[in-house]
């Protein structure tokens, strides 16, 4: 270890060639704080080049008063190594949340030179957070259940009762009953959302085109909401099939750029909405009650370069009841991160002002797996089957 962190030669060698096949970044660093060398994955997290890395001073890389330049100090005065977990290295260039787990140690051989490693905790955290939203979808689902029962019933009633007094009303009070009707409508249609919650049945799911459920999903909204706004695509044209139910996927979709668009209405022809494929292997997801894991390598994205979601919402974004229209029921999301987890995958949001990324990560269709990953039904479901949570 202590040869590969040797200042680099001209010529590539072996030592180069280990120390750039690592993916975590490493850093050297010398006594005086000035960065000595990196690794190609540094580069890539600090977006910069190994050759303006050594010019620089850690100090000018990392947020003022980062625990990392503590760190350093102490593995300094100790000559022993020391970790830390969920450290926020995030700046403006590299963006406001990095979050990472830090690996400092001496370099015996090199009196007051320290490697630093960094792991990023990026997966594992929208993976834990992911659970976490579906647990909340599913907290709902009793209270949905009760609310279907104890309230449109009675609701029933009183809409009936309104319209027989519309009968025998003048017309200003005919103006009441139909308030009343109007409002037991509304409450039923937020009831008949959250019985969707409850729904357990088995998704039927088979081989799904993301872009032409992507490309559905665009002419939407394009003929209605997104009218006025700029789209663009970035497409992976090698992308295999999503293991998926077509129609679920639309719905999830059309949602994420719904909300898009509704983010953009203050910036007028200057709105844009990207939408990209990708594929990411390596991401793979423990789910509960089986030991293998998911491979989720299929990545799709919905961004939009509208204000951003606040901080303070980002943690509970998927959680029911959460929302930030004046007039939303905070039930639009929670729904895509259910449909979502009923598919094995998982979503996330990242958001800073002028640039906000809904990520959903899901399987891909494998004809000699469809049956463990999918619904467990007997033969692979069609792609255009009924969708049983709309």
């Amino acid at each position: 270890m202590n040869a590969i962190l040797e200042p680099r030669a001209s010529k590539p060698n072996e030592s180069d060639a280990i120390l750039n096949a690592l993916p975590n970044p490493v850093l050297l660093v010398g006594p005086d704080g000035k960065i000595i060398d990196a690794n190609m994955a540094a580069e890539s997290f600090f977006e910069i080049s190994t050759q303006l890395l050594r010019r620089q001073s850690l100090t000018e890389l990392v947020p003022f008063g980062s625990p990392l330049l503590a760190l350093i100090e102490q593995v300094r005065s100790g000559n022993s190594p020391v970790n830390e977990y969920k450290v926020d290295l995030g700046t403006p260039r590299i963006g406001a949340d990095r979050q990472v787990d830090l690996h400092v140690a001496p370099l015996n051989e090199r009196p007051g030179h320290i490697v630093v490693m960094l792991q990023e905790r990026t997966i594992a955290d929208k993976m834990d957070r992911q659970l976490t939203h579906r647990s909340a979808a599913r907290s709902v689902i009793a209270l949905a259940a009760m609310l279907a029962h104890e309230i449109k019933n009675p609701l029933s009633g009183i809409r009936g009762a309104a319209q027989l007094l519309e009968q025998q009303a003048s017309s200003e009070d005919r103006m009441l009953t139909r308030l009343i009707c109007d409002e037991a409508d509304r409450i039923v249609t937020l009831v008949d959302r959250m019985e969707v919650f409850g729904d357990d049945r088995p998704v039927a799911r088979g081989p799904v085109n993301i872009h032409s459920v992507l490309d559905h999903v665009k002419r939407l909204a394009q003929s209605g909401f997104a009218r006025n706004i700029k789209f663009v695509e970035d497409y992976d044209p090698s992308l295999p099939p999503v293991l998926a139910n077509q129609d679920q996927l639309i719905q999830v979709f059309l949602n994420l750029v719904k909300n898009a668009a509704e983010a953009l209405v203050d910036l007028g022809t200057e709105g844009e909405i990207q939408l990209t494929t990708a594929f990411r292997p390596g991401v793979r997801l423990s789910v509960p009650g089986k030991k293998t894991r998911v491979s989720l390598p299929l990545e799709f994205c919905v961004k939009d370069n509208g204000p951003g979601v606040p901080e303070d919402l980002l943690p509970n974004l998927f959680d029911p009841f959460v929302t930030t229209k004046a007039s939303g029921s905070g039930l639009g999301l929670a729904l895509v991160a259910k449909i979502v987890g009923d598919h094995g995958g998982i979503i996330e949001c990242e958001s800073q002002p002028r640039k906000t990324t809904f990520r959903v990560l899901l399987p891909m269709y494998n004809t000699a797996k469809a049956y463990n990953q999918g619904s467990g039904e007997d033969e692979p479901a069609s792609s255009s089957a009924s969708q049983n949570s709309r």
